[in-house]
Parts: C-alpha cells; sequence; structure tokens
C-alpha cells in the first residue's frame, strides 16, 4: 500500500474522495484532519501508476498539494 498526503480546499474534500473510490479496490481517502483539510490516499500498488494519472487530473481541478506525511 502506498500512502500519499494532500492539502486541498475543505469544500473539495468529498468529491475528491468520492472520485479516487469511484475506481473500486484501487485506493482509499482517509481524512487527516477535516479543519485543516488533510487527505491521505492509500493506494494499492499494482494500481499506482492509474491512480497516480488520476491525481495529477485532480490536482489542476481541485487545487491539491502533496505533502510529506503530518505527524499525528
Amino acid at each position: 500500500m502506498i500512502k500519499k498526503y494532500f492539502k486541498l480546499k475543505r469544500k473539495d474534500i468529498a468529491i475528491v474522495q468520492f472520485i479516487i473510490e469511484g475506481y473500486e479496490e484501487m485506493a482509499t481517502v482517509t481524512t487527516i484532519d477535516s479543519h485543516t483539510a488533510i487527505i491521505q490516499i492509500s493506494i494499492i500498488s499494482d494500481f499506482i501508476l492509474d491512480m497516480n494519472a488520476v491525481i495529477k487530473d485532480l490536482k489542476n481541478k481541485c487545487k491539491m498539494e502533496e505533502i510529506n506525511c503530518p505527524e499525528k
């Protein structure tokens, strides 16, 4: 499982989750912090190339910024 973290606008969390999880069994989205709008996308390694393409498209539409793993 490959984990990537992103900061985005709070209003975009639901749509990003809906789109990513629409690709069933490829990845899941977890909200790490709803106040600062940080999400984790957990990607099954067999689908990393496909998910990278989806994430690249979402970055342009939702202004997602990839960040380092936030401290808990």
